[in-house]
């Protein structure tokens, strides 16, 4: 591990970072009392059970258990050793860290080599840019971007480069700057040649685009062809940095804006978040070339709540903008359609409308799922024609019918009875032989399943056993008043019953020996032990009176200890009947004589 930071550093990280702050980043935090609640970034979850205590600066999850401090919490989340944790705040929060301290990444599988991959991406990033905006072989790709309605404000921003129009430029350039060919294949710079006599470069003659993970490092490029190449946009393949299942594009810097605006507004594509974003849509991101994925969803659902789908206006969009849908909203998101007309991509029709109308009349002009699906229907029928009316009606009476609420059926019936000029009760015929043939909705088990998993975690968090109970009672208490650390030190010493509550107990016994100040923040800093983590969190929301009394203390005790004489009565009676069943009396009349010698130290 290197050389040990200095508690003093410790402490004072921890006191300047702020884990809802920190945490903030990841997730997306509402305020519920004294604590702020989110969706647990550990596991799957639709309704929010992870809690944050700004007063006690830890996390605790509620559904999964998960829990700690602000550094475990990094540790959790990215992999980071403490060092790592403790480095990566300090330099958060501009707090100076000891040089001398060895951050040791050895033990993450090609730690270094991902370190490489990230340094090089870095470099041609910069370099790229600087192709574009300041030489002359870079005109041509800047005339057109200028060209194509963007500024050179737009380009700074987004960090748009230009690719030389050469085989081999930047394989040389990254040699000799000590980078080796194959790690540069691996990241997706390079390409080996077919006779495997070297490499040559993946990007040519290209505008590129850097992909950011969402922390803001380059992680990929995105290269559209200046010339008659093909494909017209090539990507990076998949790395150790990239995996596009995973990644937002522009969500590094949408992040904010879409905790503000309380919305995130979802494009197919790079080229449509930065029409957007010049539009004023700050909130805007993109898959990278894949349709949306469950991860994707994830992030998004732990971010915000309410997603505009912003896709093309053709048939294969309107696929796209269904399967998004029904992904999002299984995760409980809030989703809204923003419609393209006149077949146009969301880029094009900034540049033929303007950003002001595109901001105005497209996004904040979206409407709901069902309304999305109507207009869809529409496409391509006369509806003064018999034929197409009673196909549209149908179409439309059938996704009606998949609706969960009675109350949005029949805010859509009646609409459609409006518009038609027919009754409402002859719909709701027609509605009710839909919803027989669809059997019960999916959503509706989707939630009864949710439900029973809820209800079945609060069942089992109410069947601790009296011991079990009583050892997390004295553990909270003794975390509360260190008179109470010397009473259970004396009385139980480390013979609490569960290894975790035991190891706990060993670790709070140490601070008392050593005089530590025991703070929720202190007693939490000093732990590297996840397991011990998450259980000290979850002690720490529990709610207990301000003082403990000799009789709560004593019934305690007597629990914790009894447990282990009433283990060893059991253990005792089956050997006593095994004893038994051997006819070996003398043994068995030994067994009970300890078996009475136990039952009556309970009393």
């Amino acid at each position: 591990m290197g050389n040990r930071i200095p508690d003093e550093i410790v402490d004072q990280v921890q006191k300047s970072a702020d884990i809802v702050e920190v945490i903030g980043d990841y997730v997306q935090l509402k305020k519920q009392g004294r604590n702020y609640f989110g969706l647990c970034p550990f596991h799957g979850e639709n309704t929010p059970s992870f809690s944050v205590s700004p007063d006690k600066q830890i996390f605790h999850c509620f559904g999964c258990g998960a829990g700690g401090n602000v550094f475990s919490f990094l540790r959790q989340m990215e992999g980071y050793s403490f060092t790592e944790s403790v480095s990566h705040l300090a330099d958060k929060y501009q707090i100076d860290f000891p040089d001398d301290i060895t951050i040791n990444t050895a033990s993450r599988p090609d730690s270094s080599g991902e370190q490489k991959m990230a340094e090089a991406h870095e470099l041609l990033k910069k370099f790229y840019h600087h192709l574009l905006m300041n030489t002359k072989e870079g005109q041509d790709a800047l005339d057109y971007l200028l060209s194509r309605g963007f500024t050179k404000e737009l380009i700074d921003e987004f960090e748009i480069g230009y690719a030389l129009d050469s085989w081999d430029f930047m394989t040389k350039f990254l040699a000799k700057r000590g980078f080796k060919e194959e790690l540069m294949e691996k990241a997706g710079l390079l390409i080996r040649r077919e006779d495997g006599s070297g490499y040559f470069d993946r990007f040519r003659n290209r505008i590129i685009f850097p992909i950011h993970d969402h922390h803001g490092a380059v992680a990929a490029f995105s290269g559209r062809a200046l010339g008659d190449q093909q494909p017209k946009y090539m990507n990076s393949p998949e790395t150790p940095l990239f995996h596009k299942s995973k990644l937002l594009y522009n969500f590094h810097k949408a992040r904010l804006q879409i905790r503000k605006q309380e919305r995130a507004v979802l494009f197919e594509g790079f080229a449509d978040v930065i029409s957007a974003v010049s539009s004023g849509v700050k909130e805007s991101i993109a898959t990278m070339g894949t349709s949306l994925t469950e991860e994707h969803a994830k992030i998004l659902r732990r971010n915000v709540e309410e997603i505009i789908l912003c896709y093309d206006s053709d048939s294969a969009g309107y696929e796209a903008t269904l399967k998004a849908v029904d992904l999002l909203m299984k995760k409980d998101c809030k989703v809204r359609v923003a419609i393209i007309p006149d077949g146009l991509d969301p880029d094009d029709y900034v540049k033929r409308y303007g950003g002001e109308k595109f901001k105005n009349d497209i996004i904040n002009a979206s409407v709901t799922v069902m309304a999305f699906k109507m207009q869809f229907f529409r496409k391509g029928k006369n509806l003064s024609d018999e034929g197409d009316r009673l196909a549209y009606i149908k179409s439309v009476l059938k996704e009606i019918s998949a609706l969960s609420g009675s109350l949005e059926q029949e805010v859509y019936l009646k609409q459609l009875a409006a518009e038609f000029s027919l009754s409402q009760e002859s719909l709701a015929e027609q509605l009710a032989v839909f919803s027989k043939q669809n059997g019960p909705g999916q959503n509706n088990r989707e939630t009864q399943t949710r439900r029973a998993h809820i209800t079945t975690k609060a069942r089992q968090k109410r069947l601790r056993p009296a011991h079990e109970n009583a050892e997390r009672l004295l553990l909270a208490h003794m975390l509360r008043d260190r008179g109470v650390i010397k009473k259970v030190l004396d009385r139980i010493g480390f013979e609490f019953n569960l290894d975790e509550h035991r190891a706990l107990a060993a670790y709070l016994y140490a601070l008392y020996e050593e005089g530590a100040e025991l703070t929720p923040q202190n007693a939490m800093s000093k732990l590297q032990d996840d397991t011990i983590s998450q259980l000290l969190s979850d002690i720490l929301m529990l709610q207990i009176n301000q003082e403990l009394s000799e009789a709560e203390l004593s019934d305690y005790v007597k629990k914790v200890l009894n447990h282990r004489k009433w283990s060893m009565i059991k253990e005792k009676e089956q050997e006593r009947a095994e004893a038994e069943r051997q006819k070996d009396f003398l043994t068995a009349a030994s067994l009970a004589q300890e078996i009475i010698t136990l039952n009556r130290s309970l009393k």
